[in-house]
């Protein structure tokens, strides 16, 4: 139905771009695949070749179970000292959104089930240096708050290819 070998749902944070877009642009290789500014709410999930009409009923049913929000990104934070992130607050409003899609897709854990905790984060940057990561989050504090009002999630779908990854499906939160 869909193209690529893997699909996400994610919630894209357009407002976020000014502060992240050139930072991702040259250390998050996901911005190269067409992957936005986003909190990832599931993935992996479904092959795009599994994303038929009752699949996609079934995730707009747990989505629209979490109602609209408003998000701030007013922090920083980081995984080890290999990834920069911005810290969502509410970040349960988010956890929930994946929560409800995990309960209706089981077999599709949260990051695969690699991690124990559900941080919500939008990354930033990690693949550079100690020092070029920490210029990078020097000056995307400079933009902090970033606010935005969460209306919808998006399916996306792609691979690793260049400028691969699209939104198939906008999906309205409850």
């Amino acid at each position: 139905m869909f193209e690529g070998t893997d699909s996400a749902v994610v919630v894209a944070v357009p407002a976020a771009e000014v502060a992240v877009a050139a930072h991702r642009a040259r250390f998050d290789p996901a911005a190269a695949w067409g992957v936005p500014a986003h909190v990832t709410v599931l993935y992996p999930f479904l092959p795009p070749s599994e994303l038929d009409e009752d699949v996609l009923r079934a995730l707009a049913e747990a989505v629209r179970t979490v109602p609209r929000f408003t998000a701030e990104w007013n922090a920083t934070g980081w995984f080890d000292e290999d990834v920069l992130w911005l810290a969502p607050d509410p970040a349960d409003s988010f956890r929930a959104l994946t929560l409800a899609v995990f309960r209706a897709f089981p077999e599709f854990p949260p990051y695969g089930g690699e991690f124990q905790d559900l941080m919500p984060h939008l990354t930033v940057a990690h693949a550079g240096t100690r020092a070029e990561m920490r210029e990078v989050e020097r000056q995307v504090r400079e933009h902090l708050p970033i606010s935005m009002l969460v209306t919808d999630v998006q399916l996306m779908c792609g691979s690793d290819a260049h400028h691969s990854w699209q939104t198939v499906r906008n999906i309205p939160l409850g």
